[in-house]
C-alpha cells in the first residue's frame, strides 16, 4: 500500500492551517486553522473489507511538570508517549482519499462529537478528550481529527504519524466513546497492510529534531 499527501510533504513541517495550535510570539501560542490533511492510498490487497485511519504523535511529553511553563522547556531527551489525533475507522473499500477540510474545519470548542462520518466511516474520540477535560471551555468530547498542539515551550520537534490500515472485516464492532487505543486492539489479526506519511511540527521556535 502507498499513502500520499497534497496537504503536505513526507517529513516536511505541517503548515499551520492543519493544527490545532500555533507559535503567537505575544502569547507563546494560539489557536490555529485545524484542518485535516488530505490522504489518498491505493494498492490495497485482495481482500479488503474496510479501511482505518490513526493519526498519532509519539512525542507526547509523559511528564507534565514542564509543559507550557514560563522560565523552563519540555527536555528533549523526556520520555514520551503516543497521542492520539485523529481515530477513523470502519471506512467503505470503495473510499481511498480523504479531501483537506472535510473531517474538521476550525477549532470546535468541547470538541466534535464521535460517530459516524460523512464518507462512511466511524469517528472516534482523539487524546484532547482526557486533555481538556476539566476545562470549562474546552471540556468535552472530541471526535474525529483535531490537529497538533505540542507544548510552546518543547524542545523536540513532534513527528505525527498518519497510518492507513487495509482490514479483513467491514467493521471493528466499535460504538460509541471508543478511543485510539481501543481500535488498536480491535484490529488485532485483521490488518492485511497499512502504509503511513509522517509530517513534522512544532510551536517553540528552538525546537530540534529527537
Amino acid at each position: 500500500m502507498h499513502v500520499r499527501s497534497d496537504s503536505f510533504k513526507p517529513y516536511h513541517l505541517l503548515d499551520p492551517r492543519l493544527a490545532l495550535g500555533r507559535h503567537d510570539p505575544a502569547t507563546h501560542a494560539t489557536f490555529a486553522g485545524n484542518r485535516n490533511p488530505h490522504l489518498a492510498w491505493s494498492g490495497a490487497p485482495e481482500g479488503t473489507r474496510s479501511f482505518a485511519v490513526l493519526c498519532w504523535d509519539p512525542d507526547a511529553p509523559t511528564d507534565p511538570a514542564h509543559v507550557n511553563r514560563e522560565g523552563t522547556t519540555v527536555p528533549l531527551d523526556l520520555p514520551r508517549a503516543d497521542f492520539f489525533h485523529w481515530v477513523l475507522v470502519d471506512l467503505p473499500p470503495t473510499v481511498t482519499a480523504i479531501a483537506e477540510g472535510s473531517h474538521s474545519e476550525g477549532v470546535t470548542p468541547r470538541g466534535k462529537a464521535p460517530g459516524r462520518s460523512h464518507d462512511g466511516g466511524l469517528q472516534g474520540l482523539n487524546d484532547y478528550t482526557s486533555w481538556f477535560a476539566g476545562d470549562a471551555d474546552m471540556g468535552g468530547q472530541w471526535g474525529g481529527y483535531d490537529g497538533p498542539f505540542p507544548p510552546w515551550n518543547d524542545e523536540r520537534i513532534h513527528a505525527y504519524r498518519f497510518a492507513v490500515y487495509a482490514l479483513d472485516v467491514p467493521t471493528l464492532g466499535l460504538s460509541g466513546a471508543f478511543t485510539g487505543a481501543d481500535a488498536r486492539r480491535a484490529m488485532e489479526g485483521h490488518v492485511l497492510d497499512r502504509t503511513e506519511i509522517v509530517g513534522l511540527y512544532h510551536i517553540w521556535p528552538g525546537a530540534r529534531p529527537w
